[in-house]
């Protein structure tokens, strides 16, 4: 049986993958390592706790004794690496953290893999000629598109804010390792995922929660800033092939091909509440839409080109927008 650590799986993205790749391959044993930060809940695996299959250790990736003692004690032959401060607004308050984490923390978990996984660069220890490093990412490193185009894996880098910044800087590490190193390595950038167990500070719960308590909608700005937005189990299918599949030193693009601005968002959700849970009033809950003083330097659109994970390792997304924010919705339904 082989042993991977997975970093950040009690947050959104890598506790839904948890969960799929726990039920789709017996023959893997998951290491979980989490902060628990605000955007952490053990609660979020409470299905698979207890499995023979799952062990959750709580803990920083920068303790490199701890991350080595996994390595060690584990033998691991695989990394994927989820665990990052994500929340864009949190970034431009208070970016020590971003660099601490997003920065610090990657390079962390490559060293300790480079240092257990081979004897000396482009040299594999026996046990570990096809351990991998899996790196997660996020297509706001390639800062803001125009009105067209779409970004690809050789679009240059040009991040807007301290989160896509240590986001961007931690791709580069990971590329590093591999070109100096020949580290095993391979990094996916996705558009915005949404989908169950979403943190409460994200755009579709925010929208979600405070309509049904009757609280004004806030929206950025004048609402049109344009995102790609991608199912969280669409995205997860997406690693697993990446993982399993994918060329050693590359990036792939991940995106759900869905482009709507944050109004077309809201007013999308508004519309299915209002037939799943109308308003006691019988007025739309398109009325709580509440237009705020925009983020700093917020970006105006992303969109993402997928053709190379898709023509190389035969992904597509199983969802379209309006199935996804379906099953979304209901989700969020019963948990407020």
């Amino acid at each position: 049986m082989k042993t991977i650590l997975i970093t950040g799986g009690a947050g959104f993205i890598g506790s839904n993958f948890i969960l799929h790749f726990h039920e789709k391959y017996p023959n893997y044993r998951i290491i979980n390592l989490d902060k628990l930060t605000y955007a952490g809940d053990p609660a979020n695996l409470d299905t698979i706790r207890g499995s023979a299959r799952y062990e959750f250790v709580q803990g920083d990736i920068n303790d490199r004794p701890l991350v080595e003692k996994l390595f060690k004690e584990y033998r691991l032959q695989g990394v994927i690496h989820f665990a990052a401060e994500s929340h864009v607004d949190n970034s431009i308050s208070g970016p020590e953290t971003f660099i601490k984490t997003n920065i610090n923390g990657t390079f962390t978990l490559l060293d300790v893999a480079r240092s257990c996984w081979m004897t000396e660069p482009f040299t594999c220890a026996k046990e570990f000629e096809h351990a991998r490093f899996l790196h997660i990412s996020t297509d706001e490193v390639y800062g803001s598109l125009g009105p067209t185009g779409l970004f690809t894996e050789t679009t240059p880098y040009a991040p807007n804010s301290p989160y896509s910044a240590s986001k961007a800087s931690s791709d580069l590490l990971v590329r590093s390792y591999f070109h100096t190193y020949g580290l095993n390595v391979v990094t996916t950038n996705c558009s915005n995922n949404y989908g169950p167990r979403q943190h409460d500070e994200k755009l579709i719960p925010v929208i979600i929660r405070n309509a049904i308590q009757g609280n004004p909608i806030p929206i950025y700005g004048d609402g049109e800033n344009i995102r790609d937005w991608l199912y969280v189990m669409d995205h997860c299918k997406g690693i697993d092939l990446v993982f399993h599949k994918g060329r050693v030193g590359e990036t792939y693009n991940v995106g759900g091909n869905n482009e709507r601005t944050n109004n077309q968002i809201v007013r999308t959700i508004c519309g299915i509440l209002d037939k799943k849970r109308p308003r006691t009033d019988g007025k739309s809950y398109a009325d709580q839409i509440t237009f705020v003083k925009d983020r700093a330097g917020h970006d105006r659109r992303y969109a993402i080109d997928s053709s190379k994970i898709k023509d190389e390792l035969g992904w597509n997304p199983e969802e379209t927008f309006e199935t996804g924010i379906f099953k979304t919705v209901d989700w969020y339904l019963k948990r407020y």
